[in-house]
């Protein structure tokens, strides 16, 4: 399978795919994304230039400051009252984390990148919306990389501006900015979500908060089983088939659209067993494709585990009777079939 349209689906070589259809951000990026073989690779090495591990492990002490900022601020507001936890908690670490990382210090640029990624995985909006969005992104993107090229400074937008191979190659305009589209919202929305789902799956799932507390399972169970389980991720759009693919008693044609769906591969009985659908933090396998597979496993992978590890347990150590402020089926997921997620958490802190 590949992820480059360009070479490998046959809608797209025939005309059939313009900027009017809701998803032609997802697939008509160029970055490592939509990258496929030798293309991939080169890019890649680019951008792995700058999301080394000791630039992510040297983030852990000012996560954590964010992390106590946000539980004190949480701490002052009136007892009692519900508070919408994804608002609150889930959302600012990631969007304060990634544009921290790509040197955003403009607030009204960060709120705007939060908007247009929230936009991005929305897959309820109008056409019109989604050519919007996919036009004010690069906007805005294009207008960090000019003052970055002004004003370098010690982040990955000014690294992946100035990376350039061995043989003095660099990622072209498009790429740049494509690659920032890329690392911003897939480093923002998903863990989002990961940060969600594992407080929703905790807080319906007493028992294995209990197992967690009483030190039987550790933090980094909750958060894999979460992966596995509550994949942030649903389906993934978009893969084509380089050949004709057989897969069970399907004939997937070559040049052929594939959409991987994550959530359905954590909960595969046939792998995960007769308990697949359930969340148990004990499961001795919990191997999952939340971060994809191969040469496409997510860069940022770390970093999303680094802040879940920080943020989940300061959570719960802080508000220890931290539960629901609203019947569990009256939570609404996100408008997408992309992200998976709800669109608020609404609890009570204790």
């Amino acid at each position: 399978m590949s992820k480059d349209p360009r070479q490998h689906w046959s809608a797209w070589a025939n005309g059939e795919i313009t900027p009017e259809w809701p998803l032609f951000t997802w697939v008509a990026v160029t970055n490592m994304f939509t990258a496929y073989g030798g293309d991939h690779r080169r890019l890649r090495k680019l951008v792995s230039t700058a999301f080394t591990a000791r630039r992510v492990e040297a983030m852990r002490p000012w996560i954590e400051q964010l992390v106590t900022d946000l539980l004190d601020g949480l701490a002052a507001l009136p007892a009692g009252e519900p508070v919408d936890l994804r608002e609150a908690y889930c959302y600012p670490i990631p969007i304060q984390v990634i544009s921290q990382l790509f040197g955003v210090q403009d607030e009204a640029t960060a709120k705007e990148l939060r908007r247009l990624v929230d936009n991005i995985f929305n897959t309820a909006i109008s056409a019109e919306d989604a050519v919007a969005t996919f036009t004010d992104m690069h906007r805005v993107l294009s207008e960090l990389v000019a003052l970055k090229r002004e004003r370098p400074g010690d982040d990955m937008t000014s690294v992946l501006i100035s990376a350039r191979e061995e043989d003095g190659s660099r990622l072209t305009e498009g790429e740049l900015v494509d690659t920032l589209l890329l690392m911003i919202s897939a480093g923002h929305e998903t863990t989002v979500n990961l940060l969600d789902n594992a407080v929703h799956a905790l807080l319906t799932h007493p028992d294995q908060l209990g197992l967690v507390r009483e030190g039987r399972a550790t933090w980094n169970d909750v958060i894999e089983e979460t992966l596995r389980a509550e994949a942030p991720v649903a389906s993934l759009p978009l893969r084509y088939a380089v050949d004709d693919i057989e897969a069970g008693e399907v004939r997937i044609k070559k040049g052929e659209a594939i959409l991987a769906a994550y959530a359905a591969a954590g909960r595969d009985p046939g792998y995960h067993g007769p308990t697949a659908d359930q969340f148990d933090v004990l499961r001795p396998t919990k191997e999952h494709l939340a971060f994809g597979h191969g040469v496409h496993f997510c860069l940022g992978a770390p970093l999303a585990r680094l802040e879940a590890e920080i943020a989940l347990p300061a959570l719960f150590a802080r508000f220890p009777e931290l539960a629901l402020a609203v019947p569990q089926e009256e939570l609404a997921p996100v408008e997408s079939f992309i992200s998976h997620g709800h669109r608020s958490l609404p609890v009570r802190l204790g």
